[in-house]
């Protein structure tokens, strides 16, 4: 079970991070939503619980929920700039099998 960041990610959260001394990493979830089924929720992580599953990255940690992890295991997350107004994570999942048009939710 692995989750990565790219390069571009990993300095991304850093700057996240900088400006919350309180966070220990990246919290990385899923919640029903959409017409296909999942989507990603991203937070900072200021506590590591129970249930908990964390993944050192780049030298950060990316902390995923144990309900969200059999629907993200495998994935590298990026950082993109598609445009000057445009940037966010982009999320390159193994698992999915079926997304929805606007790109908001998936299934696996």
């Amino acid at each position: 079970m692995a989750i990565e960041l790219t390069e571009r990610a990993a300095r991304h959260v850093e700057k996240m991070l900088a400006q919350r001394p309180q966070s220990v990493g990246l919290r990385l979830g899923t919640k029903k939503s959409g017409c296909t089924g999942f989507a990603y929720l991203v937070d900072y992580a200021d506590t590591i619980e129970d249930d908990d599953r964390v993944f050192e990255t780049m030298g950060l940690k990316v902390v995923v929920d144990s309900a969200s992890l059999p629907l993200v295991d495998g994935m590298t997350i990026d950082f993109v700039k598609t445009n000057i107004l445009n940037e966010g994570f982009d999320f390159i999942n193994p698992n999915i099998k079926e997304m929805c048009g606007c790109g908001e939710s998936f299934s696996v």
